[in-house]
Parts: structure tokens; C-alpha cells; sequence
């Protein structure tokens, strides 16, 4: 699957149209990660792979508050379960995609209800 370049308008079709996807934060001023991205996509390519471009896309970025880049955060079924700004390798790229697909999603969303009844509670 080639990588997308998603924008905020993009956003929401392409959560709901993709269960996991792996996005990487980028700027034109910031170290290339993208060929490390790019190896990644060839080499794994069951799962959905977004750059994100900070310059152009402020709002989105904002809105998933990156802060640094590069950024890696992976989301599956719409829930953001990792984010990590700096390098990373790609072997350690891999190893968090393999963790990412053997999480039981139903007890992750279990959790999250109960997570947010607690905040609603307060």
C-alpha cells in the first residue's frame, strides 16, 4: 500500500476506513526519517502508513498535540495507542507494529470506557 499524505480534511475517512495506522510527524527543516518509513511500508505492507507534513497541516498536528519531530504514533481502531517524537529505528518501528496487532482492542476499549467514566465522575 503506498503512504498517504493525509491532511485534515482526510483524517476521519481514513481512521474509519483503516483499522491500524502508522503515521510519521514530519518538517522540511527536521532529520529525514523517511526512509526509514518508506522501508518499513514496503516491508509491512498489511498495515496503513500516513506522513504528515506540521507545516502544512498545523491544525491537525495540534490536534493530536505533536510536539516534536519526527513523530511515530500508531492508532488502531481509532484510538491513539503510542506516540513517540525522535528517531527511531526501524527494527523498533517493527517490534511496536507487532506489539500494536497482538493487543486485545476489546479489553483496550473496555479500559478506555472505564478511563473515561472515572474523568466524568471527577
Amino acid at each position: 500500500m503506498p503512504i498517504i499524505h493525509l491532511t485534515k480534511s482526510s483524517f476521519e475517512e481514513t481512521i474509519a476506513q483503516h483499522e491500524m495506522i502508522v503515521f510519521d510527524f514530519w518538517a522540511s527543516w527536521c532529520a529525514p526519517f523517511e526512509p526509514v518509513f518508506k522501508s518499513l511500508a514496503q516491508k509491512m505492507p498489511h498495515i496503513t502508513y500516513c506522513r504528515v507534513n506540521i507545516e502544512e497541516e498545523e491544525a491537525l498536528s495540534a490536534m493530536l498535540q505533536v510536539r516534536s519531530v519526527p513523530c511515530v504514533m500508531f492508532i488502531r481502531e481509532g484510538i491513539v495507542l503510542f506516540s513517540h517524537a525522535g528517531f527511531i529505528s526501524e527494527q523498533a518501528l517493527a517490534d511496536g507494529i507487532h506489539d500494536l496487532q497482538q493487543l486485545d482492542m476489546e479489553q483496550v476499549h473496555q479500559d478506555l470506557i472505564q478511563a473515561q467514566g472515572k474523568i466524568n465522575d471527577e
